[in-house]
């Protein structure tokens, strides 16, 4: 074979009858659906890996927060470090649905079991802690519970997937780490803002109430949630929310049951924050109707019974933040809404209710450093 004659036209032009030409063609596609498989499992891989890097930083960061917080307010016992991490594996068996009649009570029971423990613990660990810090750690503690679940769960995937070579497994986890990775963010920077006992971007909804309790005087309904009543337009306000500036929920269901047998309001106005969409602007209002309350839907289940019961409407004020914002040092954006939203209750009240009448107006969220 004379190589002199060889040009690149010759070799890459196109003669198909060229078997350099064929191999140059057919290698790379026999490698690549052998091989392709791996490669893309590789390279994902490596993306999922750093993901769970991430993640397990995050954990471990917030459990040192944790553990220095405690260590500097609190006459801690010698043992603190090591409870707090059998606090965090922490696990609750949800009860068996095959049969659903019921399960909302038992959910509700496995909740308050676990809220009451973890209540106690707190105590034990911190010796003579009062009640605002002992929400601030107990909210702590989730928050690392949280973040160590996340890690766990990707993790477990990953290995599963990556031990037994399998592609298709793997995809669902590349899918979902974004999402997880915004969530765990969003919790690691809830933290700095628990320590210090600021108002975090799920109190408005609270704050909005606690503005309209000013100078009204606030009497405890049930466990850390208070209510306070007042008159407008000659109508009764009965206003509730979470005892503040505690970092606490309270219990808006049991509540709103004791004040409806008591008060027998006309409607039920109900002031949550809400994820936005992407594209929505954080700190947007919106208007709708049905129970405004998140959580695990125990609370949100017993306002709807009890609405439904007594045939009371419940209309909906819901301010969007995005998740990050909801958990983390309320914005500025959403706290300059307050007044607006505060203006839409009066507005509803006027004009769902006639003179003589009584509304119970619900402000739900944590209300960590709002009075």
């Amino acid at each position: 074979m004379n190589f002199t004659d060889i040009t690149p036209d010759s070799l890459f032009g196109g003669d198909t009858s060229n078997p350099i030409m064929w191999l140059v063609w057919i290698v790379p596609i026999v490698f690549f659906v052998f091989y392709g498989q791996r490669i893309q499992l590789y390279v994902t891989s490596n993306e999922i890996n750093k993901g769970i890097e991430k993640l397990q930083k995050f954990r471990d960061e917030s459990k040192t927060h944790l553990v220095e917080y405690l260590q500097k307010n609190f006459k801690i016992t010698s043992d603190a470090t090591r409870r707090v991490d059998e606090f965090i594996e922490y696990f609750t068996i949800m009860p068996v649905d095959m049969d659903p009649s019921g399960v909302i009570q038992k959910v509700k029971h496995l909740m308050r079991s676990r809220e009451d423990y973890t209540r106690s613990q707190v105590k034990l660990i911190c010796n003579g802690v009062d009640g605002l810090e002992l929400s601030k750690v107990q909210n702590l503690l989730e928050v690392v519970t949280s973040l160590h679940l996340l890690h766990k769960i990707i993790r477990h995937l990953f290995l599963t997937a990556k031990k037994q070579n399998n592609f298709p497994l793997i995809l669902p986890v590349q899918m979902l780490l974004p999402f997880v990775l915004e969530q765990a963010t969003a919790l690691r920077e809830a933290v700095s803002a628990l320590k210090l006992g600021q108002p975090i971007g799920d109190g408005i909804g609270p704050m909005v109430v606690g503005n309209m309790m000013l100078g009204a005087e606030k009497k405890t309904v049930t466990f850390e949630t208070v209510s306070a009543e007042k008159e407008f337009e000659k109508r009764h306000l009965i206003l509730l929310k979470a005892e503040g500036p505690l970092a606490s929920v309270g219990r808006p269901g049991d509540a709103v049951e004791i004040l409806v047998a008591e008060k027998k309001p006309s409607i039920i106005i109900m002031v949550d924050a809400a994820l936005k969409m992407e594209g929505e602007t954080s700190g947007s209002v919106a208007q709708g109707f049905g129970a405004a309350i998140g959580g695990i839907g125990t609370d949100r289940f017993q306002i709807e019974e009890i609405a439904t019961k007594h045939n009371i409407p419940v209309y909906a004020i819901v301010i969007k933040q995005s998740i990050k914002e909801a958990i983390s040092l309320m914005t500025k954006e959403i706290a300059d809404k307050a007044d607006d939203v505060e203006s839409q209750v009066y507005r509803t009240v006027l004009e769902s209710t006639t003179p003589g009448q009584s509304v119970l107006v619900v402000g739900v969220g944590n209300t960590l450093g709002v009075l």
